[in-house]
Formats: C-alpha cells, structure tokens, sequence
C-alpha cells in the first residue's frame, strides 16, 4: 500500500528506525508510492449529513 502523505511517511521511517517494521516493509511502501508528490496531510473526509426527516402534521381536535 503506498503512502498517502509526507507525514505518514516521516512517522513509517520512525518506526523503522525504532525497529517496530522492518526495512522490507517500508521499502516495499515506499516503492510502491514511486516519485508522487504527497500532500503534507491527508485531512479525513467529513460525516455525509443526513437529510432530516419530514415532520408529520398533528392532526387538529
């Protein structure tokens, strides 16, 4: 799976560095993401907002 950010990719070479992956894995990464230009940060997608629903009338006495 290649890196979708720069920051990402800092915190995989910390891991490697602190031996939590191995080099394999994040060579594998890192060829896989070949020479793209990665964004600094990768903000997540905002909640779809549900359409509220219609009230029913009350009914007059």
């Amino acid at each position: 799976m290649p890196f979708k950010s720069q920051a990402q990719r800092r915190k995989f070479a910390q891991l490697l560095v602190e031996g939590k992956i191995s080099n394999q894995t994040f060579e594998e990464w890192n060829r896989e993401t070949g020479g793209a230009k990665l964004p600094e940060r990768v903000t997540p997608k905002g909640k779809a907002r549900s359409r509220p629903k219609a009230r029913s009338k009350r009914k007059p006495k």
